[in-house]
């Protein structure tokens, strides 16, 4: 018979960690006498990310003393106390290679459903002292689990633990742990894992996402459970010289570039909504500029087109519209990005202001060659018509599609631009424009444009009953961070370290998006590190290697690992958060 052996709480608190301060509830004591446990928590608990933790399907977490016993053994520690590794309850029994999803327990005055294994995150390092923690608990294949409450009621300390039902499918949480972050995925158990009706809706969506991609061989899909669907790997290593073949303006501040191969075969197609990466030397012996930017024109042509936005100073695009000329050579990264055209047949709302028209245009073109029934929205934002990059050209377009609405806001039209004709509206595109569209609920809508007229408009979207996971963004420039837990962090403008630890010894580090050169160092431990001392934004969550959250595409070079990540990434990318430059490297960061 199973035992429950201690009951821990902890409210969240702030905690020094690296030099920051982290919010987090993992710290746990045990207390004695009864304890109310309720829906969402036990009393006197609580979490501090509750975008990873806590909820209905998190309420409580459960850890075993077997556990205990092996991390002892394994860490060679005496040091334990209950609550240790963060758990709720502490248990005498309930193994994670017994127990499976969906089982139904009464402990006390209380009945339990498991929901999933712990997601285990970089806190779990913090308390244990054991910054590998995370992954170790993974590759160990001893996670803990997350029980949701049927009934609420009393527990105590020393209540036994009576097995009411075991889950369908009989599927063990050591099983699920190991089918969703370590390799193999084997699609029938992705099947099995999705028939369990107890599994929570976020183990759901990634066991989908399994089951949705298409299986990679060797490694190059890499994990879609933890990044969603990887793109193809990149038609081409590194960088290689394209001509400029064409150079044209779009409006009075976009210019377009079209390149072609030196030797004039047809390049190959990147996928409408991708960008290239374009490395650029003013300075022979100085540090290049690397910048990326959208394709525009056709998908599938022989050449690309990018187009520019001249920033008034901005260094790539100053320096391609001074300098670069039809006949010249840039060095140029293949295809790349995930903001791209689905497939299918429902309804598309395609939603830009200025430059941000650029990946949205090669989407027109996509749609409008495929000669599909899709129903297409065509909504742009721009000042005046001086400003309307593409005006004549995505008309054309639009006017070949036959379930196709178009809407052109102009924010502060000339005497010249004629309403009706250059554009629809004058005055910028609001929540109450959006609604009165009436655009199709089940639409997928690609949105590119500055932050905050993303942000704005995916709001409006969503008032108009539109999904959140069918609003997709494009953002320019570096992604916004993932950092949970982490309070009080100030952005900072990229740039090289403030205090490097030592004269360089290794190979350079660019950070494409952030335009931040550097050298690399070994004190820096990882490419993560290196991003954080550079104030580039980063994404991470456990810091070994396991969720994926740091995964980077890598534009040129090659790293290593230390350690070894608990599944590889996709073709052509890399986990900074435990992964070292071996070559000079450019990262899509």
């Amino acid at each position: 018979m199973a035992t429950l052996v201690a009951v821990s709480v902890g409210k969240p608190k702030n905690v020094p960690w690296q030099g920051r301060t982290t919010y987090t509830g993992v710290w746990k004591d045990p207390v004695s006498g009864p304890r109310m446990v309720r829906r969402l928590n036990i009393d006197g608990d609580g979490q501090g990310d509750l975008g990873g933790h806590g909820g209905e399907q998190r309420a409580v977490l459960v850890y075993q003393l077997d556990s205990y016993r092996h991390w002892q053994r394994e860490l060679g520690r005496d040091d334990f106390t209950f609550g240790q590794f963060g758990e709720n309850f502490t248990v005498d029994g309930l193994p994670d290679d017994e127990v499976c999803i969906g089982d139904r327990y009464r402990i006390g005055g209380a009945v339990f459903e498991v929901t999933q294994p712990r997601v285990t995150c970089y806190r779990v390092g913090m308390r244990m002292a054991e910054p590998r923690m995370a992954a170790l608990l993974v590759a160990h294949r001893r996670p803990g689990f997350y029980f949701r409450v049927l009934e609420e009621g009393e527990v105590t300390a020393g209540d036994e633990i009576v097995k009411l039902g075991t889950g369908p499918e009989a599927m063990t949480v050591a099983e699920i742990d190991a089918l969703l972050y370590l390799p193999g995925h084997a699609r029938d158990q992705v099947e099995r894992a999705l028939r369990i009706p107890a599994l929570s809706p976020g183990w759901q969506a990634s066991m989908r996402a399994l089951l949705d991609s298409p299986a990679g061989e060797g490694g190059s899909a890499g994990n879609p459970g933890l990044t969603g669907a990887a793109a193809p790997p990149p038609a081409w290593p590194g960088f290689r010289p394209l001509r400029v073949a064409r150079v044209r303006d779009e409006s009075s501040s976009i210019f377009s570039l079209t390149l072609a191969a030196q030797d004039g075969s047809p390049l190959p197609a990147g996928m409408p909504g991708q960008f290239l990466t374009v490395r650029m030397r003013p300075e022979p012996d100085g540090p290049p500029l690397i910048r990326t930017y959208s394709l525009s024109g056709r998908p599938g042509a022989a050449e690309y087109r990018i187009s520019v936005k001249q920033e008034p100073h901005g260094a790539g695009s100053g320096y391609l519209r001074r300098h670069v000329r039809e006949g010249d050579l840039l060095d140029v990264a293949a295809p790349r990005g995930t903001f791209v055209l689905g497939e299918g047949d429902s309804p598309v709302v395609l939603l830009s202001a200025g430059v941000g028209a650029t990946p949205v245009m090669a989407m027109l073109y996509a749609l409008a060659d495929a000669c599909g029934r899709r129903e297409v929205w065509w909504l742009h934002v721009a000042r005046d018509g001086e400003s309307h990059p593409f005006a004549a050209e995505s008309r054309a377009l639009v006017g070949r599609l036959a379930g196709a609405h178009a809407y052109i806001a102009y924010s502060r039209p000339r005497e010249s631009d004629r309403a009706g004709a250059d554009y629809t509206g004058a005055g910028r595109l609001d929540a109450a424009r959006i609604a009165a569209l009436d655009l199709p609920p089940d639409a997928d809508a690609y949105v590119c444009g500055p932050p905050a007229f993303m942000d704005d408009m995916a709001e409006a979207l969503a008032a108009g009953g539109l999904a959140e996971d069918r609003i997709h963004r494009e953002t320019f420039g570096a992604l916004s961070s993932i950092n949970p837990g982490v309070v009080g962090a100030t952005a900072r403008t990229p740039h090289p370290p403030a205090a490097p630890p030592g004269e360089p010894t290794g190979p350079s580090v660019s950070f494409a998006r952030s335009g931040v050169s550097v050298p690399w160092h070994p004190a820096y431990g990882s490419l993560l590190e290196l991003a954080e001392a550079c104030d580039v934004p980063t994404r991470w969550s456990c810091r070994t290697g396991v969720c994926h959250t740091c995964e980077t595409p890598v534009l040129t070079g090659g790293v290593g690992y230390a350690p070894e990540p608990v599944d590889e990434p996709a073709a052509g990318n890399a986990l900074i958060c435990c992964s070292q430059p071996r070559t000079d490297l450019v990262l899509d960061l």
